[in-house]
């Protein structure tokens, strides 16, 4: 059972800062360079809490989780962030220009942020679709225990063809929305206020009987139910658990689009991108050698080695048609990867058929880990590989002898990840990349 809960959020005031100058990507999305930008655009920038800049004198005393703390409570205190007088959920919706079809093609996404309950994932109320990463998790958790806020969301996903964004659209819709922005991809940003008692009622009546996907945010969530349970084990030495530690701030999408005829449609705004992998690092590695291997696993086709990433993406979703497609790319040579050849199920393990068919999971079995013989541990420490999701970018790797190899292919199709996901399965790190991202910043959930 899904729990949902307004909440009394902490915003930027306006009047004080420009918001579009204060919010930020997700911290794991941003680049040295864009942290650079974000740390000129305004000295209010959330950069400075959710990815501070590290010093070489930091200590116990003084390190870059201190002084987000530090710049959070001082932000409170005057009066750039103001928190709402009243319990509110917040209809979220974002519009833009699907990546590679023009910015004549439009999409808009919908959904609402609201606090959502920390479950377990054996509770089979909330479940994960990738593995997540120690390192990350603990960073998390350490900006987590010292500022005791959620700056940004976790991405859900439920089945509701359409009728709480319905619902949410109707309660907005004579008013403009309370923030209003574009960000640095050009996606238009909207955020409105919900704070009508019946409305919030009927929301939370509705996602009671759903399940929730999480589409980003596995690392926070993971570290909020860490979290969550040293303050249980906290109150079970008598301290007390205070119940704002129980949730964690969510935005809710909706899989589905409104059904008319009784068949569950996509979503059309809901949107993934492919994230590609590049190779690196290898003490071996030959094009001869990868071609040779990769016709074990494959059918295999020569293609143009000059290929752009427009040409590349053409050709991945041509072949996509058939089946698995996957582009391997090195500093001379390219090859079509496609009909993957029956290979027993010593490689999968015990990988569902549905998963062994997804082309993320051809490329990690097959290819590093069968043909390059990348260990799933290097892989999972990323220290043979590196992700990318513009195919320009993972091909300038290879050409700038950066690299070794650039492998490229089409995202996880949202209704095979619905049901990898409700299966309990696992993909690999990084399988999908869920466009454009939710901005951080927009609300805050500060615990205490």
């Amino acid at each position: 059972m899904a729990v949902i809960s307004p909440f009394r959020a902490w915003r930027y005031d306006p009047e004080r800062v420009e918001v579009r100058q204060v919010v930020t990507q997700p911290y794991d999305k941003i680049t040295p360079k864009m942290q650079e930008r974000y740390y000129e655009a305004s000295p209010y920038n959330l950069v400075r809490i959710i990815l501070g800049k590290r010093r070489p004198e930091d200590g116990d005393g003084d390190n870059v989780y201190s002084r987000a703390a530090l710049a959070f409570g001082n932000w409170r205190q005057t009066g750039v962030l103001r928190r709402d007088a009243e319990p509110s959920i917040y209809r979220y919706s974002q519009s833009f220009a699907i990546p590679g079809k023009g910015p004549e093609t439009l999409a808009e996404r919908h959904g609402f942020i609201a606090l959502g309950r920390i479950e377990p994932y054996s509770a089979g109320v909330v479940f994960r679709h990738e593995q997540t990463l120690a390192k990350p998790k603990a960073d998390r958790l350490d900006l987590l225990r010292a500022t005791k806020a959620h700056f940004g969301q976790i991405f859900m996903l439920y089945g509701g063809e359409g009728r709480v964004d319905g619902d949410l659209r109707s309660a907005t819709a004579d008013r403009p929305p309370d923030i209003e922005l574009t960000d640095e991809y050009n996606v238009l940003h909207r955020v409105w206020k919900v704070s009508n008692a019946s409305v919030i009622a009927s929301v939370q009546q509705q996602m009671r009987d759903k399940k929730l996907i999480i589409a980003d945010g596995h690392h926070r969530y993971e570290t909020a139910l860490t979290y969550r349970n040293e303050r249980v084990a906290e109150a079970e030495t008598g301290s007390g658990l205070p119940v704002a530690y129980d949730s964690v701030m969510m935005t809710f999408v909706d899989m589905d689009g409104p059904s008319s005829d009784g068949r569950t449609t996509p979503s059309p705004g809901l949107l993934i991108l492919p994230t590609h992998r590049v190779v690196f690092g290898l003490r071996s590695f030959s094009p001869a050698e990868l071609q040779a291997e990769a016709k074990r696993y494959f059918n295999v086709e020569e293609v143009d080695a000059d290929i752009d990433a427009g040409r590349a993406a053409a050709i991945l979703r041509q072949a996509g048609h058939a089946g698995t497609a996957l582009l391997a790319i090195t500093a001379d040579r390219a090859f079509l990867l496609h009909s993957p050849k029956a290979i027993g199920s010593s490689l999968f393990g015990k990988l569902s058929l549905r998963q062994q068919a997804l082309d993320v999971v051809q490329l990690h079995k097959c290819l590093l880990e069968g043909a390059l013989k990348i260990s799933e541990e290097a892989i999972r420490d990323q220290e043979n590989v590196s992700y990318y999701r513009e195919a320009s970018d993972a091909l300038a790797q290879v050409r700038s002898a950066k690299a070794q190899a650039a492998f490229l292919m089409n995202p996880v199709p949202i209704d095979q990840l619905r049901h990898l996901a409700f299966a309990g399965e696992v993909l690999p790190q990084k399988s999908t990349d869920f466009y454009p991202k939710l901005l951080s910043g927009l609300t805050i959930y500060a615990l205490q």
